[in-house]
């Protein structure tokens, strides 16, 4: 099931009034109806994949406990290992497992030698990226002493499986979110209003903004060989922009739907093409998973703590895996690997050229679109199909070739369809004029944007269902 679907329009507002039906019962049972509905919602792409998130949840359930009441730090420590063992072990069968066997084998070839392997027909279930690394961070910080087990089996089910964030985050910490489902909710018709604003705001980005750049950039990059250098350019800028609304969509329309049941989810996106250097990217950018990478891999590499070559390698390190952890293939990894080198260049820069007293408005924005560029330029390998296409997307693209071809142009539904693009971009650069986290001060601009935003959605908005570009991940 996905959020722009008609099956999800009817399965929400059930949920929604059968939930808040039982506000007067205990608690147990508001909770049975959240694993009921999230199950539902997952088990809506194939049901089979249930059973591979109910074992992730039993055995992190025990293993918090066992780790918890272990005396020996020994026995404690076997206990996480074995987490780490089953929860990565499964992501990497089932997400990996086709694509280190095939490299494997290109590699033999690639000596001369030959080897003939197999592979297995494996299909990758949807989160599954997500919710391991969820389930992980509750386990890791039982271990280190963060958090205490909690002995609430379904609440810690709903946790695992919450259905607005199942699939595409954000990765919640237990720390945050568990503790919300151990106490009573009220509803809160202030809080709801909020969440349907987040709601209308996150269908206007997927439907409106991407779904109609989307046209454009898949032509682009289906059909290289036609286009010119500025179709080339606006490919990858548009796709910039796709995929910001496109997953920033998706958090806004969790967050929402959370606030609608009266949860509160991390923030997941802050204005990221506004950053002035690539930390400041990566502070703003998938928030939740820059910050899990931070504390559950580069601090325990050695962080900041090391020296500056272990500094850099470990920074490295942590984007080449957040590459993979993208996708297997090596074009992710090849994503991830420029965004390591950018944060290696850019500390290193800083380190012997910047001062504060260099900075200015002029250098800000130049900075800014600096910043820009570097992370457009990588977004061309993390849209390609394959290294040969972006490669081959890139050349085309330093040919710098500005004839002009009516193929490209009829092919892309002519100047129509540019001109819708370029004002879905402006209508992108306006909603950084609303207020952060949609929070108006008065009731009646909340129902004055739901209105306009709703009208949007429906006259510009493309009805084709498309999934968020995140549910392959």
């Amino acid at each position: 099931m996905i959020f722009n679907s008609t099956a999800f329009l009817i399965f929400l507002p059930i949920v929604f009034v059968i939930y808040w039906s039982l506000r007067n019962k205990t608690l147990k049972y508001q909770n049975l109806v959240l694993l009921v509905a999230s199950y539902t919602f997952y088990g809506w792409w194939d049901w089979r994949f249930l059973s591979l998130i109910a074992f992730s949840t039993i055995v992190d359930f025990i293993i918090g406990l066992k780790i918890n009441s272990s005396a020996s730090k020994r026995t404690k420590k076997t206990f996480l290992l074995l987490s780490l063992f089953i929860n990565l072990g499964l992501l990497g069968f089932f997400k990996y497992f086709n694509f280190f066997i095939t490299s494997f084998e290109e590699s033999i070839h690639a000596l001369g030698f030959t080897f003939d392997t197999w592979t297995l027909n494996i299909i990758l279930p949807v989160g599954i990226s997500f919710y391991t690394f969820q389930t992980l961070s509750y386990t890791i910080d039982v271990y280190k002493g963060k958090i205490k087990p909690t002995n609430d089996f379904i609440s810690f089910a709903v946790f695992v499986s919450f259905f607005p964030q199942l699939v595409a985050g954000p990765i919640e910490r237990a720390s945050h979110l568990l503790p919300q489902f151990l106490k009573k909710r009220v509803f809160d018709y202030k809080n709801a209003l909020t969440g349907v604003s987040l709601i209308l705001y996150g269908f206007f980005k997927k439907i409106v903004i991407a779904d109609r750049l989307a046209i454009y950039v898949n032509n682009i990059f289906n059909d290289i060989d036609y286009a010119n250098t500025i179709s080339l350019l606006l490919g990858i800028i548009f796709f910039s922009f796709q995929i910001y609304a496109d997953f920033s969509g998706y958090s806004l329309i969790a967050r929402g739907i959370s606030k609608l049941l009266g949860f509160d989810l991390m923030i997941n996106f802050n204005r990221p093409y506004l950053a002035g250097n690539i930390p400041d990217f990566w502070r703003r950018w998938h928030i939740s998973l820059s910050t899990w990478f931070r504390d559950y891999l580069y601090i325990p590499l050695g962080g900041n703590r090391a020296s500056t070559l272990r500094k850099y390698s470990n920074l490295f390190i942590v984007f080449l895996v957040s590459g993979l952890w993208h996708g297997a293939n090596w074009t992710f990894v090849i994503w991830g690997a420029l965004h390591g080198f950018y944060q290696v260049v850019y500390l290193q820069y800083k380190k012997l050229i910047i001062t504060k007293k260099s900075e200015n408005k002029r250098s800000q924005f130049f900075n800014t679109l600096m910043v820009y560029s570097l992370v457009t330029f990588a977004w061309i390998f993390f849209r390609a199909n394959s290294f040969n296409q972006a490669i081959h997307y890139i050349q085309k693209l330093l040919l710098l070739d500005f004839s002009f071809n009516l193929a490209q142009i009829s092919a892309n539904k002519g100047p129509l369809n540019l001109m819708i693009s370029i004002s879905v971009i402006g209508l992108l650069f306006l909603s950084y004029l609303l207020p952060k986290n949609l929070s108006f001060k008065k009731e009646s601009s909340h129902i004055v944007f739901c209105v306009v935003t709703l009208l949007l959605i429906f006259i510009i908005g493309i009805n084709g269902k498309a999934e968020f570009i995140y549910f392959q991940f």
